[in-house]
């Protein structure tokens, strides 16, 4: 792939309210997340280096038991092994992730 249009990249639903998007070289992943109001991605971790951007919207974030309420233009890094996760407030939210290296199971 060498272009794309987010747009067009196939949407799956990755929980109740939410959908991702997905494209990908061998060594690296962006995902697009759009997240109804009240969903939530419950804590975990993985072996992966992950940025997450917002892009619209707001999200209560928890990164290694610290929580932040992030808006659109913040984000958050994330190191391999750290537990984390979201909880979406009150408005539809739109956000992206940066992996490294490839989340297979997102393909």
């Amino acid at each position: 792939m060498s272009f794309f249009d987010v747009h067009r990249l196939p949407p799956i639903a990755a929980g109740p309210g939410i959908t991702r998007r997905a494209v990908y070289l061998d060594n690296v992943m962006m995902t697009f997340f759009e997240f109804e109001p009240g969903t939530a991605v419950p804590e975990h971790q993985h072996p992966h280096e992950q940025i997450t951007l917002v892009l619209e919207g707001e999200m209560e974030f928890t990164l290694d038991g610290q929580t932040r309420t992030l808006q659109a233009g913040e984000g958050v890094t994330i190191p391999p092994d750290v537990r984390h996760g979201a909880h979406i407030l009150s408005r539809p939210t739109r956000a992206v992730d940066a992996w490294h290296p490839v989340r297979e199971d997102y393909k």
